[in-house]
């Protein structure tokens, strides 16, 4: 990913490097849970019996589409909307909680779920982490 380059080179960009990282690594982590939620889903539908997966499915989607909106939110440096972001975070944060605990409770039968929940973990630390340094971050 060029996340990094990207950021540091951007003209509005401080130069915080502690701030910079936990940004980029928020970032990445949306992006990688996103698609990785996806590919669950998809992984999901292909199982045999995957009527039993319904719940699992629907939170990976969602999962997804929230993880993919708020790397696309924290990537835009111009101006500010530090109130949006603080809400989708903390909306990002939860609803990879939700998918983390439906995909453990199949971890153990889908490998593909096991993979996404540790995704999802990753991403809900790296927004909690990322709401912390929103305010100096993002003014």
């Amino acid at each position: 990913m060029h996340t990094q380059m990207m950021i540091q080179t951007h003209p509005d960009v401080d130069g915080d490097i502690q701030a910079d990282q936990v940004l980029i690594d928020c970032i990445e982590a949306c992006f990688d849970c996103a698609q990785t939620c996806i590919a669950c889903a998809d992984a999901c539908l292909a199982e045999d019996e995957a009527h039993h997966l319904k719940q699992c499915i629907r939170l990976d989607l969602d999962c997804a589409d929230i993880c993919d909106t708020v790397a696309k939110v924290a990537t835009r440096r111009t101006g500010s909307n530090i109130t949006t972001l603080r809400v989708l975070l903390a909306a990002c944060a939860e609803a990879c909680r939700v998918c983390a605990e439906e995909c453990e409770s199949h971890a153990d039968m889908h490998e593909h779920c096991a993979i996404c929940a540790e995704a999802c973990r990753r991403c809900e630390m790296s927004c909690h982490a990322m709401a912390d340094l929103a305010s100096p971050l993002m003014q």
